[in-house]
């Protein structure tokens, strides 16, 4: 043999060895290294199905399960395994079409790959769940039916505090990351839910199931020995009192606004109502997605939680901390007299600042009869003071007052989305009328809780809690302990009482003997509640949307019984057009009532129904949730047209079928009034939650300046 064709026999060898090599080699990595085919190869023989626990339930005062958990079933699709079933047979069963399925599975595939189960359809209804176990053999190849705990509500009550649960979204994915969830996970999303996710959520569990050849489940794989039990999420003991709740809910019915009570000892919030609210159940279910749809899309609003995200002008219940501050700075005492003459005149007389009771008062009978006056004295003084170089010292150190009281920031309550309210600074009227250019004429109406001073329903009944203990709170929450121990320190900034001023005793007992005359003979004692004795405060708030005035508010906030406190409460009634002692005065009381004595006195039932059967939803609001309805109704009388119109052409099977036009002319001619036809009965509205409120402009302000307080 030649040199040549040796040398070529060892390249062609040598070929063949590299070769055989990076074949061994790749053999090697794919069964050794590589997990790809391997986990396919699995998936293709096991079936690893997903065991979620059941959230933590949560708990009243009394020890009521007032948020259980109850069995739904999701149906779960492996995009890569789901072939070759009867597609329209499976479609029929699902009542959905072709372009549906292929849509979901699409979904599905993107959400969570192809070889991963995902949730095909969430919480089957009973009808669909009852037809696809008969023929789930058919379809096992690619799907499987999964539990899931939903929750339920045994009270309907307290919608917007318990909040509620959903899937997780890939933003959700991506800001929870290091905390396990992965697609078709669930979790709160608002309310207690959401604050206490960590602790309700508990820890999922697994089942390793094998498979046949035919992908059918045949058991559990290596008799369950990679089987992980779920561990259920931790129960929450809460200070809140569920019938109060149902009965602030009942007392607010047809009505816009918010009651919040607190335990002042503790800061346990006793009741959170916000009105209007809606049925906690409808966002759960197989119909979860279309309630929620009509819930967020509703003009009134039903999902805003009123307590802790709308703020309001707290009006003559203002007129407390402005005493407080008065008495604390030294420019007035308990016996310091200012007299009215129908209005205020100490900016001039150009545009005098309204009062409904002229007289002379001091400290407590102006509380007792909510002097304007006398508040817009009281402040002047504040403001004015000499000892401060300026007045944007005096204010600034105004500033520090009513953040002490809980005002002008978040408390930090356990319920999400609080908002902060407002007060305003020296930077704030710098910015809208230039520094050196403003004083307390500027902003004179912020004495009686009106112009640029805006609250949260659950910073006025934290500010009552304060006052009743004397100068000091707890800040507000709901949780007042956690099953197991509290693992999170969810709770620890509760536990703290906040002592943020020091300030006499005295000083808070003459503002309680002024707050406990507005309920023997001041504006409040139409509210009297025999056998006990109870410090509260009237406010008329008045209110514009986009510089047009609007019926006032009814405010109404109280403590009880003076000597030691048991509840600090307030009521804002929305746009009711009335005095804070006709509405919000007697829903506080009656609350104050039921939780005190556990009952309503034989002589006051009749005001429980007056209250809970009045409708005060203002005329803007209703006059859009006609415009929704007419909308709605447009809607279904054409979707009933296409309908009508298929059912004809599919009875007919023809080409020569009647057109739209023509059926909508028949439709016409039979739905004309005749003898034999009722008049059309005019739509009936529900309640309906207002547009943001917007503070007036100062010019608007000045003008409207008369209240009751």
């Amino acid at each position: 043999m030649s040199v040549f064709n040796q040398s070529r026999s060892r390249v062609i060898r040598l070929i063949f060895l590299v070769t055989f090599l990076v074949i061994i080699g790749q053999l090697f990595y794919l069964q050794i290294f590589s997990r790809k085919y391997r986990m396919e190869a699995e998936d293709n023989a096991i079936l690893r199905k997903t065991v979620y626990p059941p959230r933590g339930l949560v708990f009243d005062r009394d020890n009521k399960a007032i948020l259980n958990n109850t069995l739904t079933y999701d149906l779960m699709v492996t995009p890569s395994q789901a072939k070759g079933i009867d597609t329209a047979f499976f479609c029929r069963l699902m009542e959905i079409d072709t372009a549906e399925y292929h849509k979901r599975i699409v979904t599905a595939i993107i959400k969570n790959k192809s070889f991963r189960p995902s949730i095909f359809e969430a919480s089957l209804s009973p009808q669909k769940y009852a037809r696809l176990l008969e023929n789930m053999w058919r379809f096992q190849n690619g799907f499987f039916i999964q539990e899931r705990p939903i929750r339920s509500y045994p009270y309907n009550a307290g919608a917007n505090i318990f909040g509620y649960i959903g899937e997780v979204d890939s933003n959700y994915l991506k800001k929870h990351s290091e905390e396990g969830y992965q697609s078709g996970d669930y979790a709160g999303m608002t309310g207690l839910e959401s604050s206490y996710e960590k602790a309700l959520m508990g820890e999922r569990g697994v089942q390793v199931l094998i498979k046949d050849q035919l992908n059918r489940i045949q058991g559990s794989y290596e008799n369950g020995a990679l089987d992980k039990e779920a561990v259920a999420g931790s129960n929450l003991y809460t200070s809140l009192d569920i019938d109060l709740q149902q009965f602030g809910e009942m007392l607010m019915q047809n009505k816009v606004g918010s009651i919040v009570a607190i335990d002042p000892k503790t800061g346990g919030i006793i009741s959170m109502v916000s009105s209007p609210t809606y049925n906690p159940g409808l966002l759960t279910g197989s119909e979860r997605r279309k309630h929620f749809s009509e819930l967020y899309t509703d003009p009134r609003l039903p999902l805003l939680n009123r307590a802790v995200n709308a703020s309001y002008a707290p009006g003559s219940t203002f007129k407390t901390l402005q005493a407080l501050v008065g008495l604390a700075e030294g420019v007035i005492n308990t016996q310091t007299n200012f007299s009215c003459g129908g209005a205020f005149y100490g900016c001039g007389g150009g545009k005098p600042m309204g009062c409904l009771d002229p007289g002379t008062y001091h400290l407590s009978t102006g509380i007792t009869h909510s002097c304007n006056t006398y508040f817009a004295n009281v402040m002047m003084r504040v403001i004015n003071n000499p000892k401060y170089p300026n007045v944007d010292s005096s204010l600034r150190n105004w500033n520090k007052y009513m953040a002490a009281f809980g005002l002008g920031h978040r408390l930090g309550v356990d319920v999400p989305t609080e908002q902060k309210g407002m007060i305003p600074t020296p930077e704030f009227f710098n910015k809208q009328y230039g520094a050196g250019h403003w004083g307390f004429c500027t902003f004179r109406s912020v004495s009686i809780g009106q112009g640029e001073v805006t609250a949260t329903p659950i910073q006025v009944a934290n500010e009552m809690a304060y006052i009743a203990n004397k100068g000091w709170y707890y800040i507000p929450h709901v949780v007042d302990s956690i099953g197991g121990g509290d693992k999170f320190g969810l709770l620890d900034k509760y536990k703290q009482r906040v002592v943020p001023i020091e300030l006499a005793d005295s000083i808070f007992e003459a503002v309680h003997d002024g707050m406990q005359g507005v309920m023997e003979t001041g504006t409040g004692r139409g509210s009297k509640v025999e056998g006990i004795t109870i410090c509260g405060k009237t406010g008329t708030v008045e209110n514009y949307y986009r510089g047009v005035k609007q019926p006032n508010h009814s405010f109404f906030a109280a403590f009880a019984p003076r000597d030691n406190p048991k509840i600090a409460i307030m009521c804002v009634v929305e746009n009711s057009g009335r005095f804070g002692g006709t509405y919000a005065a007697p829903i506080v009381t009656l609350m104050i009532e039921k939780y005190l004595n556990d009952t309503i006195s034989a002589k006051r039932k009749a005001l429980v129904e007056r209250m809970s059967n009045t409708n005060l939803i203002p005329k803007m609001m209703l006059d859009k949730m006609r415009v929704k309805d007419s909308i709605a109704r447009a809607k279904a009388e054409e979707a009933g047209l296409r309908g009508e119109l298929k059912n004809i052409k599919d009875t007919l099977q023809s080409d020569d079928n009647p057109s739209e036009s023509e059926v909508k002319d028949v439709k016409k001619k039979d739905n004309k009034p005749g003898k034999d036809t009722p008049n059309p009965r005019p739509v009936q509205t529900d309640m309906i939650a207002p547009d943001k409120q917007k503070n007036p402009a100062p010019a608007d302000r000045d003008t409207a300046r008369r209240q009751e307080n």
